[in-house]
């Protein structure tokens, strides 16, 4: 049986996986100065730090549209057996329900909600993806991997409150407090939203590799044949490079995955974020 897996870019899945997996990514969008433009084709990430440094206003996220939905599983329907699609939280965005109205159109559609974002979808993507080649039935795959989504780890920490609060998701006064004191909360994933954990205080780079000891602390829970370590803009070279030798010393992981947050994530994050996202045990 041939099933294709998908996702919304919200995944943040480096195009190399994307390739070698063969998972097609659905866009979403990204509105600026009342331009819809597709995350990841039409528009980067950077793009987006570049024209809020330059006095531009923040733009809104739009999620996928049934029709692009619905076109798109049409075609892969004519080319395999069926197709699992991976969605951000439905709590976040109307993916999730878009997706669903469109499959209900097409037979053999399967729409999972991850419950979460970034590369926590991208996790169970692969997942996913090997469950197939193994030759498991779409049944088999979409019961395993909503059991197994509730030991997702994701988490990360942000520079900077201001993108939250021009997206609307964090208020003009907490974010001047969080600015004033120089803190760094820690964001985290739980029943598919957002809330935040620990808060850091000082640069950033330094409370990067407090976050990921605290994050690692305990590597007998973790289940480290796969993580992602997932960062926006704005951190030099050498600063990753530490981080990741920072977790592979904390805990070293078979697979550790290096990945770039688009458009949809640093739209609301703003650049210097990072986090390491896996499952426990």
């Amino acid at each position: 049986m041939k099933i294709k897996i998908t996702a919304d870019s919200t995944c943040d899945l480096p195009a190399a996986l994307a390739d070698k997996y063969g998972v097609h990514i659905f866009p979403l969008y990204v509105v600026m100065d009342g331009e819809a433009k597709k995350d990841g084709v039409e528009i980067c990430a950077q793009d987006i730090f570049d024209h809020v440094a330059a006095g531009g206003k923040l733009g809104n996220t739009a999620a996928v549209n049934v029709g692009d939905y619905l076109e798109v599983f049409r075609g892969l329907r004519k080319e395999c057996d069926a197709v699992i699609h991976f969605t951000i939280s439905q709590s976040m965005s109307a993916c999730f329900q878009n997706a669903n109205i469109a499959a209900a159109e097409v037979e053999n559609v399967w729409v999972v909600d991850s419950t979460t974002l970034s590369c926590g979808i991208s996790l169970l993507v692969l997942d996913a993806c090997e469950m197939a080649a193994e030759g498991k039935s779409p049944e088999e795959i979409v019961a395993a991997l909503e059991a197994k989504r509730d030991r997702l780890d994701v988490s990360f920490v942000i520079d900077t409150l201001d993108y939250l609060k021009a997206g609307g998701r964090c208020s003009p006064l907490v974010a001047l407090g969080a600015n004033l004191l120089n803190l760094k909360p820690c964001i985290e994933l739980s029943d598919g939203s957002m809330g935040v954990g620990k808060k850091y205080r000082g640069a950033i780079e330094k409370v990067v590799l407090k976050y990921l000891a605290d994050r690692l602390a305990q590597p007998d829970k973790i289940d480290r044949r796969r993580a992602f370590l997932v960062k926006s803009n704005g951190f030099s070279q050498e600063f990753l490079a530490e981080a990741r030798r920072t977790v592979q010393e904390l805990c070293p992981f078979d697979e550790l995955i290096d990945a770039t947050a688009g458009c949809t994530i640093s739209n609301h994050c703003g650049p210097k974020t990072l986090g390491i996202l896996m499952y426990r045990k």
